[in-house]
């Protein structure tokens, strides 16, 4: 190549980079090719303050930030000391996450549509049911991964539409060579087509099993105190006690078992099925759950993407809720104002 060309040819590209896409605390962002660390904590506006920052989960000493250079897709997060304690986070299999909303990707219109709907979710976890989407079946159509990539969402393969043990097991197996080794999955083997029930007993051995070969559970099972506790003694890593009938949108139909289930766990408890709208989430967040997984409820919404908005500030209000600790109930009227000292 001419070296003159090749001399205007870098000064173009010096003059106009092309902008990349990184993560900064797990939001997206627009950046410069081949621009640095210190040059996007300058951006940010955080230059000479004091934080810690983490590159691809490595830790980047104080003081080297210019000779890092970032690439595509790379994961930045920044910390710094704030009053008041570590901000409320959720936690799973060691990892932390902002969002207490879990989303699936079935039931919506086409690939763009469910993108979009998560994006406006917040949600970081994303369910895939492998038997219903099109991962790895037509390479003529889009990839889900394609769509929802794994360097951004946590993928949580799920076994939906596996009614038994042996089954599920398979389907988690699959999962993992899929996604490279992956060990995190969501469990559920059911009982029948019509109610869509799990199968507690085909749970408890198919939970035994992938336990033992050192993947991560997290389990739908019946909203039985007895159950979610020997699923936890297995050693399933989170329980997801179902809300109503999947894809029902009833609601939360026995609070009173979910709220026995809280005070018994020590793994996350999620609501898992049957959410229909905002008001069942936050309810869900309100008992003292850990977070809420759904996908019907938003999916089969009018509007996917207005309705992910909803849940999402619905999760947050009722997590809010939850922590400041709701007023008692009365039998009787208590008056805002007080009474005493009014002429009558």
């Amino acid at each position: 190549m001419d070296a003159r060309l090749s001399d205007t040819r870098n000064s173009k590209q010096q003059q106009e980079p092309n902008p990349m896409q990184i993560y900064v605390n797990g939001e997206e962002r627009a950046f410069a090719q081949g621009g640095s660390l210190a040059a996007l904590i300058a951006e940010l506006g955080l230059s000479g303050k004091r934080i810690a920052v983490e590159v691809n989960r490595e830790i980047i000493p104080y003081g080297t930030y210019e000779s890092v250079v970032l690439a595509e897709g790379d994961r930045i997060e920044i910390v710094h000391a704030i009053g008041g304690g570590q901000q409320d986070g959720f936690e799973l299999a060691g990892k932390a996450y902002r969002s207490r909303l879990l989303v699936g990707t079935g039931k919506y219109k086409d690939l763009d549509e469910t993108r979009d709907a998560i994006e406006a979710s917040g949600a970081e976890i994303v369910t895939v049911a492998l038997r219903r989407t099109n991962i790895g079946q037509d390479p003529s159509q889009p990839n889900l991964l394609e769509v929802l990539s794994p360097r951004r969402y946590t993928i949580l393969p799920n076994t939906a539409g596996c009614y038994t043990a042996e089954d599920a097991v398979r389907t988690c197996r699959l999962a993992r060579e899929l996604l490279g080794g992956h060990r995190l999955v969501k469990l559920e083997v059911l009982g029948d087509p019509k109610s869509l029930f799990p199968d507690v007993v085909a749970t408890l051995d198919a939970a035994r099993t992938l336990v033992n070969e050192g993947f991560e559970v997290m389990v739908y099972t019946t909203d039985d105190p007895i159950i979610a506790k020997r699923l936890e003694e297995i050693g399933c890593i989170a329980v997801m006690p179902l809300a109503a009938p999947i894809g029902s949108g009833l609601g939360i139909r026995n609070p009173y078992n979910i709220l026995i289930i809280l005070e018994n766990a020590k793994v996350p408890i999620l609501v898992d099925a049957g959410v229909g709208t905002a008001s069942d989430a936050a309810i869900a967040m309100e008992l003292g759950c850990d977070g809420v997984l759904m996908n019907t409820a938003i999916a089969e919404a009018k509007n996917p993407v207005l309705m992910a908005s909803a849940m999402k500030k619905a999760i947050e209000a009722g997590r809010e809720a939850f922590l400041a600790g709701r007023m008692p109930r009365r039998r009787y009227a208590s008056a805002s104002s007080p009474i005493d000292g009014l002429s009558l």
